[in-house]
Parts: structure tokens; C-alpha cells; sequence
């Protein structure tokens, strides 16, 4: 398969990187010859266990805390020293919790505040100070894990699903401001076989899955795919959301 790949990517930054979809994508990436930068925000040991296996050469883990200013401009300062230049960047990383969306008093302003601050700023601070790395890399391209709660307004809170949907608008208007040298995508899954939603039962994925168009649960290797692809085979592409669901937006 790497031998049709236009775009082979050296460096990659991910965010969120030492488990589910992060760790899916780290794996392809380093088979496709990339050195990965596990991006984590406390598991070091995790991070560190999945740079040492990671096949290829080059990788380090490297705490990125996306709603910490100082550990992002830390982790730029870092990756520009160990390799001067980045070719995608993969903001992976966020949080959420659980709250019914009837519940309104439940999702509190502090709540509410922090969940934004994780998934739609942090991305953006990421992209504003990795963007002088990716201005040097060779056809860069920049993926934002978002979710089909920001199309359908269903997910684990509404908080989350406001800050998906401000992520997606985000990715549009990020591919015209970095355009023509960094193409920008949402990457759109739903209920993935991870453990990033708290209290989700595998039975409740199966249940679902039974309901959507493919009849399959999606797995952290169908997203790494789709942000393979955007990476390398979608050069002539940018601002769009890419749904990666079974179907389940229709």
C-alpha cells in the first residue's frame, strides 16, 4: 500500500496519542516510515512503552497538555529542536463527561467551560503554534479528531457536541487561513470502540451498531485510516469533514 501513497509524511505530531485512536494512528504512521510524537497529557509510561514499539526510527513521547499554554509552546520548542519541521499534525487529544441533555443544571459553566476549553480551543492553540513547523514540512496537513455529535447534536454532553460542531467550522476556516501550504480536515467518527466516553458499555456500541447503515461497530483502525488518507491520498483536498460513522449520519 505505501508504494501508491503520493505524500509520505516524515514527522507527525498526535495529540492524544498513547491509547485508542491516537495509539492506531501512531502504529500506521511509523509503518509508513514517519517518526511519531506520542503526544500524552499524564500517562508518561504509556507513551513512552508505545514510542519504544513503534516500528522505524525516531519516535519520542511528549506531553502535550492542549488547554496548557506552557506545555504546548514547551512541546513546539521541543519538536523544533529534535526535528525543525512537522508534516501532520493529528489533534487527537480531548475530555468529556456524561450529562443528559436534559439535564441542563448538570452541565455547569465550569463544566461546560472546560470541556470547550479541551476540544475547540485546544486544538486551535495547537494548530496557532505548531503552524511555523508545519509552514516547513513538505505537503503538511493538519487533522482534527471531531465527532458526528457535532452534526447530529447527540453525544455525551452538549458542551461536547458545541464544541465538535466549533471544530468542524473551525477546520473550514483554518484551510482557507493556511492555504495553499497546510490543508486542513475533520475527521468525524461515532461511537468508537475506545474507552474515551466514561461508563459506556461495549453493549450499548453493539446495540447501536445494529441500527446503523454497515451494521459494525467502528474501531480506532477504521479512524487512523481515514486520517491516513486525508494525510496522504487527499492532496487535492482541504476544509472538508470526512464522516467515519457506519453510516450513521444519513
Amino acid at each position: 500500500m505505501s508504494d501508491i501513497l503520493p505524500v509520505r509524511p516524515r514527522v507527525a505530531v498526535i495529540t492524544g496519542a498513547s491509547g485508542g485512536i491516537g495509539r492506531a494512528t501512531a502504529e500506521r504512521l511509523a509503518a509508513l516510515g514517519a517518526s511519531v510524537v506520542i503526544g500524552y497529557h499524564c500517562n508518561r509510561e504509556k507513551a513512552e512503552a508505545l514510542a519504544a514499539a513503534l516500528p522505524g526510527e525516531g519516535h519520542v513521547a511528549l506531553r502535550i497538555a492542549i488547554e496548557e499554554a506552557d506545555s504546548i509552546a514547551e512541546a513546539v520548542a521541543a519538536v523544533e529542536a529534535r526535528f525543525g519541521a512537522v508534516d501532520l499534525l493529528v489533534n487527537n487529544g480531548g475530555a468529556t463527561e456524561v450529562v443528559p441533555a436534559n439535564d441542563l443544571d448538570a452541565l455547569t459553566d465550569d463544566l461546560f467551560d472546560r470541556i470547550t476549553r479541551v476540544n475547540l480551543r485546544g486544538p486551535f492553540a495547537m494548530v496557532r503554534a505548531f503552524r511555523p513547523l508545519l509552514a516547513r514540512g513538505e505537503k503538511a496537513a493538519v487533522v482534527n479528531v471531531s465527532s458526528i455529535a457535532a452534526r447530529t447534536g447527540v453525544g455525551s454532553n452538549l458542551a461536547y457536541c458545541a464544541a465538535k460542531a466549533g471544530l468542524d467550522t473551525l477546520t473550514i476556516g483554518l484551510a482557507k487561513a493556511l492555504a495553499p501550504n497546510i490543508r486542513v480536515f475533520s475527521v468525524s467518527p461515532a461511537g468508537v470502540d475506545t474507552g474515551f466516553v466514561p461508563g459506556r458499555p461495549r453493549e450499548k456500541l453493539e446495540a447501536m451498531a445494529k441500527t446503523l447503515p454497515l451494521q459494525r461497530i467502528t474501531m480506532p483502525d477504521d479512524i487512523a485510516r481515514a486520517i491516513i488518507a486525508c494525510a496522504t491520498l487527499l492532496t487535492s483536498s482541504t476544509g472538508i469533514v470526512v464522516p467515519v460513522d457506519e453510516g450513521r449520519h444519513l
